[in-house]
C-alpha cells in the first residue's frame, strides 16, 4: 500500500492478482509495460535491451519478487533450457572442475544440468541417442579417448560443445571447443627443472584421448618439445595407462632404482603423489635427490609434504567458456563471450630443486 492506502504500482494487489499466487514472466511484463520476449532478454543479459527498459523490467521483478520457473520459461521463451553432460570420470580433480564450472555456468543461466558418466561397456550411439532424446544441448568433457570417440559420434543436427585436450597444431575439434595450451606449460615445467640444473627430466604420463599409448598427448609434447630445445635425449616416456596415484607408485619405484634420475615430471597431480611415495619408499628424497613436478593444481597439491611444484589449470574457467559456447548454439542471437579463462601456470613449492649433481648416487 502506499500513503493514502491504494494499492503500489506494480503490486500484486495492484495488478488484481492474490498475493500468494508466484509472480509469472507475464506478470513482469504486465507491470513493466513490455513483452514476455523483453523480459526474458533482461533476464539473460542479453544485449539488444535499451537500459531504462531494462531498469524498469528490473524493479518489476524486485516488486512482484518474481523467480523463475526454468521449465515454464523455457517454453515461453521457445528454448529448451537443459544440457546434458558426457563425461568418463566425475571424480578426477579436471573432471570434476570442469563439471563445476559447467554447473556454474548453467545455473547461472536457467538451465538444468545433468551428467551421464560413460563407461567402456556402453554402446555409444545409443548412449548419444537417449541422451539427445529429451531436447536441449550436448557437453563433452573430452580428455579421455572414450569421451573423444563419443565427441566424434554426436549427430550433426544435436547442439554440442566439449572441453578438451589441446589437440595438435593443424587439428580441430569436430564440435565447437575450449582446451588450455598444455604442450606450452608442460615445457614451461620441463624447461625450469632443466634451468635447476637437471642433466634430464623423466616424464611419467597420462592416458591421451587419442587412444594409443603410440600416441602423444599435449603435455608429452611439450615436455619432449623443451628437451628438444636443450639439446637434451628425451627418456622413454613411462605410464600412459592410468590416471591416478597407484599407477603413478608404480611407475615411481621403476624410476627410482635409476640412480641417474634426478627430475620427474607427472601428467597430473594424482600421479605425482604416488611418485613421492615411491621415492620415499625407495629412500630418495624430494627435492634433495630427485625434484617432482606435478600438473593441474589438485586441491591436495599444496599439502603434501613436501608440497608438490605443479601447473596450475583453470577447469572450472574452461567449463564456464564451453558452456557459453554451447548457448550460442541454443538461443538464437546469442553471441558468446571470447573465452577469459586464466590459462596455465607454473606454481613453483618444495618438491622441485637444483640438481644434486654427479656424486648424487
Amino acid at each position: 500500500m502506499d500513503a493514502t492506502g491504494q494499492p503500489s504500482p506494480g503490486s500484486p494487489a495492484a495488478l488484481g492478482r492474490s498475493p500468494r499466487r508466484a509472480a509469472s514472466i507475464r506478470d513482469v511484463a504486465q507491470a513493466a509495460g513490455v513483452s514476455y520476449q523483453t523480459v526474458s532478454r533482461v533476464i539473460n543479459s542479453h544485449p539488444s535491451v535499451r537500459e531504462e527498459t531494462r531498469r524498469r523490467v528490473e524493479a518489476a521483478i524486485g516488486a512482484l519478487g518474481f523467480r523463475r520457473n526454468a521449465t515454464a520459461f523455457a517454453l515461453a521463451g521457445g528454448v529448451n533450457r537443459s544440457v546434458t553432460v558426457l563425461t568418463s570420470n566425475t571424480v578426477l580433480h579436471g573432471y570434476a572442475a570442469t563439471l563445476q564450472g559447467l554447473e556454474e555456468a548453467a545455473r547461472t543461466a536457467g538451465y538444468s544440468l545433468g551428467v551421464k558418466v560413460l563407461t567402456p561397456e556402453d554402446d555409444l550411439d545409443r548412449t548419444l541417442h537417449s541422451a539427445a532424446a529429451d531436447g536441449g544441448g550436448l557437453m563433452v568433457i573430452g580428455f579421455d579417448r572414450l569421451a573423444a570417440s563419443a565427441l566424434d559420434r554426436v549427430p550433426e543436427n544435436v547442439p554440442c560443445a566439449a572441453v578438451v585436450e589441446a589437440p595438435p597444431h593443424g587439428r580441430t575439434p569436430p564440435r565447437p571447443a575450449v582446451w588450455a595450451d598444455d604442450r606450452a606449460a608442460a615445457r614451461a615445467a620441463t624447461a625450469h627443472l632443466l634451468e635447476l640444473g637437471h642433466r634430464t627430466v623423466h616424464y611419467v604420463a597420462i592416458p591421451t584421448s587419442a587412444g594409443t599409448r603410440r600416441s602423444e598427448g599435449p603435455r608429452t609434447r611439450g615436455w619432449r618439445s623443451a628437451l628438444k630445445a636443450a639439446g637434451v635425449t628425451a627418456p622413454a616416456p613411462r605410464g600412459g595407462r592410468g590416471w591416478n596415484a597407484r599407477a603413478g607408485y608404480d611407475e615411481g619405484l621403476e624410476l627410482a632404482r635409476d640412480p641417474d634420475v634426478t627430475a620427474i615430471l607427472c601428467g597430473n597431480d594424482d600421479l605425482a603423489l604416488g611418485v613421492l611415495r615411491a621415492l620415499h619408499d625407495a629412500g630418495r628424497s624430494v627435492p634433495g635427490d630427485v625434484s617432482v613436478i606435478g600438473f593441474d593444481d589438485a586441491p591436495h597439491a599444496e599439502f603434501v609434504t613436501p608440497s608438490l611444484t605443479t601447473v596450475r589449470m583453470d577447469f572450472q574457467g574452461l567449463g564456464r567458456d564451453a558452456f557459453e559456447l554451447l548457448r550460442g548454439r541454443l538461443e538464437n542471437g546469442y553471441r558468446p563471450p571470447a573465452p577469459t579463462f586464466a590459462g596455465t601456470d607454473l606454481i613453483i613449492r618444495e618438491s622441485s630443486g637444483p640438481s644434486p649433481g654427479p656424486t648424487a648416487a
